[in-house]
């Protein structure tokens, strides 16, 4: 069973066949729950320390670039090892936490001073959709069956391949702007990449549960929780650039 999410492509738990080890050294549910709130307040809390210094320096950009990008990369960094060396997540997952907190708390400032209260929105709308996801994977609604899986992971390839071509020709100067612009079409598209990236809970939620039964080793915890992080972050950007698509038409 695999996920599209990056830190579940390369099938986590599929070594762990359970019955190996007691179950105060095995992964829980609860505990991933538990580590996944961990981990949220060690990005609410650089971002709001960024978020400050932003307003401080009055709304100035500069003020928090190098931030952003200290962020942006470490974050890169420490999900590259968290991904390849899983044995070091409970290290890795709350550095890369703390470097996304540095990369939202400052593109969310900037996004916040163009559409004032932008970011609280975004952010109950992140929340409400996880809980919501979590609350349809619980009562069976959605079940994260081979035809689903091989969906969503084919949509999520597809936008992560658009979002490429859009970057590289960025590079020269060309816009593209159903992607970057304001129209109802880009608006839709964006409304379309939302979806995907609730879907992508499903999947995640079920390769953790399965994790569980396997009886993976304590430290998958901390794996399953940045798993969760990473959808949760994406759904968030994801949400925040379509708010301001249609903030921007007002």
């Amino acid at each position: 069973m695999q996920s599209s999410n990056p830190a579940f492509l390369s099938s986590p738990f599929s070594d762990f066949r359970g019955g190996t080890l007691s179950q105060s050294n095995a992964m829980t549910i609860r505990g991933t729950v538990n580590k996944t709130i961990i981990l949220l307040l060690l990005v609410i809390l650089p971002a709001a320390w960024v978020w400050r210094t932003f307003i401080l320096s009055g709304n100035n950009p500069a003020s928090v670039q190098t931030l952003m990008m200290v962020g942006l990369i470490g974050g890169l960094i420490f999900s590259l090892v968290a991904i390849f060396k899983k044995e070091w997540s409970p290290v890795a997952a709350p550095l890369y936490a703390v470097m996304e907190g540095l990369f939202l708390g400052a593109i969310s400032a900037m996004f916040n001073a163009a559409y004032p209260g932008i970011v609280g929105q975004a952010i109950s709308l992140s929340i409400a959709t996880l809980l919501v996801m979590l609350a349809v994977y619980q009562a069976g609604w959605i079940r994260a069956t081979d035809r689903f899986k091989l969906g969503v992971v084919a949509a999520t390839g597809g936008i992560a391949l658009i979002y490429f071509v859009t970057i590289i020709l960025s590079l020269f100067s060309i816009n593209v702007p159903f992607i970057t612009g304001s129209s109802l079409f880009s608006i839709l598209f964006s409304v379309f990449v939302v979806v995907i990236a609730a879907l992508n809970f499903i999947l995640d939620f079920d390769v953790i549960e399965q994790g569980a039964n396997r009886g993976a080793p304590k430290y998958m915890e901390w794996y399953g929780a940045f798993a969760l992080m990473v959808t949760l972050v994406w759904l968030y950007l994801e949400i925040l650039r379509l708010l301001a698509k249609i903030n921007s038409r007002k």
